[in-house]
């Protein structure tokens, strides 16, 4: 059998080293941390059966959620919001800049070690009673190294850092919710932008057809066969309807612009081609996941906030307690050159200092009451989020289901109006009415196909909304590329 024993001073070492880990182990002011508690309804109420109450998901990674539309176009241009989009860049550099940040504070573990050379000549005055250097000019050549270290003995530090990462992720957080913006916009602008392309198609096709009876009108008048008015009539309806024409293409041209400027490109090199088929909105599943809720950016980084400011408070707690620092220099100092690297002209420093404050005026207490405030508003910043969130799911569940039910009235109309057209063309070919009424039906009809063309178009914004209320997608899914 081996024993080993220990000497006096290494049992006196071994046992302040102990004393010192079990302090800076138990001594931390960090406040006990909990996620913020927030009222969240056990369903929604537009939503149909089979959405469950959600937990917190905001770390599952967030799908392409603009493929559920199926359309290879806005595919492309969803693409480029990563690479090109403006605000996403400066979103991905202030992200960096927090972690940065993290990195800073983690320093604060470890000792600063500053070196120095230096050669100076000083002269004291000769007038200097009690000096052995008085009127004489002297050379002074040194080099040295020095360290201080101050340990985190009450979680300052720890603290900071604690605090740093929080606002990491929540710029993190906040980088997937300008992400999730930016696209949500670029779909809600392309989708605009396809329905005026369907009303355009359907007026250009309304000017033709208002066109040839025109021209028909206008020689049936020659011939005698009908008056002045008829023509009238079908001339004011025509031009009508042509400015109604051009009006779109103002309005698609500035929903042309700001795609571009969403995908990071200029506006007077940007073109979409025009494409006027119909555009089907996405059908919602009938599980769909209110887990999903959770992944929201803007709350998880509301979260993140309330983590980084409760670390605040115990920052602010540590500067009551005193600061231990632990300073130690050694160098070579010479009057002389010559002798300057030899041993004699070694010196060193080694010492710990203990510091406190014993009085600032109530300085610290302000920094702690105001940190303590903070938390509370960051808390507020987090239910409000959460309730912003509810209710924006909310709205686009119910606007949803209207606009369905809307959607299917409005056919029946368009339907209707389309027959009572025809059938008012074929009494005013027969002689039993005047144009008036052709014109009459044909402005009903094209109002109801218009009418029919937009709520379409408000469904598929009400799709995009839902799906940017819920944080990016309907189902599980990976994120697409190009994340930090």
């Amino acid at each position: 059998m081996v024993s080993l024993s220990l000497s006096r001073p290494v049992q006196r070492r071994t046992l302040v080293a102990g004393m010192i880990g079990a302090l800076l182990s138990a001594c931390s002011t960090l406040p006990s941390y909990q996620r913020p508690s927030a009222e969240i309804p056990a369903q929604y109420a537009g939503a149909a059966p089979g959405w469950a109450q959600a937990a917190p998901a905001d770390a599952t990674p967030r799908g392409p959620w603009w493929t559920i539309f199926n359309d290879p176009v806005l595919n492309q241009l969803e693409a480029r919001i990563d690479v090109s989009n403006q605000t996403v860049r400066k979103a991905v550099a202030q992200l960096q800049q927090a972690r940065s940040m993290v990195d800073y504070q983690r320093a604060g573990f470890f000792p600063t070690i500053t070196a120095g050379v230096a050669q100076d000549r000083s002269r004291t005055s000769q007038n200097v009673e009690g000096k052995s250097l008085a009127g004489k000019t002297v050379p002074d050549y040194s080099a040295g190294v020095s360290a201080s270290w101050e340990p985190d003995l009450f979680g300052r530090v720890r603290d900071s850092v604690n605090g740093a990462q929080a606002d990491a992720q929540a710029s993190e957080a906040d980088l997937e919710g300008v992400r999730l913006s930016m696209s949500a916009d670029l779909a809600a602008d392309y989708f605009s932008l396809r329905s005026l392309d369907t009303q355009k198609k359907l007026l250009d096709d309304s000017v033709s057809a208002y066109a040839a009876a025109l021209k028909l009108l206008q020689q049936q008048l020659q011939n005698g066969a009908i008056d002045a008015s008829a023509v009238a009539q079908a001339t004011t309806q025509l031009e009508a309807t042509r400015t109604q024409d051009t009006d779109i293409d103002v309005t698609r041209a500035q929903l042309q612009h700001a795609i571009a400027t969403l995908t990071g490109e200029p506006a007077s090199s940007f073109a979409l081609p025009p494409n006027g088929s119909a555009v089907t909105p996405p059908a919602i599943p009938v599980g769909l996941p209110s887990q999903l809720l959770e992944r929201r950016p803007d709350i998880a980084a509301a979260e993140r906030r309330v983590a980084s400011a409760n670390a605040q408070i115990g920052a602010a707690q540590a500067a009551f307690f005193p600061d231990l620092v632990l300073s130690a220099s050694a160098g070579l100092e010479s009057t002389f050159f010559a002798p300057w690297l030899s041993a004699p002209s070694l010196f060193w420093s080694l010492g710990p200092q203990l510091a406190g404050t014993l009085f600032d005026g109530g300085k610290r207490r302000a920094t702690l009451h105001g940190a303590t405030a903070q938390y509370d508003g960051a808390v507020a910043d987090y239910r409000q989020s959460v309730l912003v969130a509810f209710q924006q799911v909310e709205d686009n569940l119910s606007a949803l289901h209207s606009l369905a039910d809307e959607a299917a009235s409005q056919q029946r109309a368009t339907t209707a109006a389309e027959l009572s057209l025809r059938l008012t063309t074929n009494r005013f070919n027969a002689g039993a009415v005047s144009y008036l009424d052709v014109v009459t039906a044909q402005t009903i009809a094209l109002t109801n196909q218009r009418v029919a063309d937009q709520i379409a178009a408000r469904r598929l914004e009400s799709s995009v909304l839902l799906l940017k209320a819920l944080g990016g997608t309907w189902g599980e899914g990976k994120r697409a590329a190009g994340s930090v």
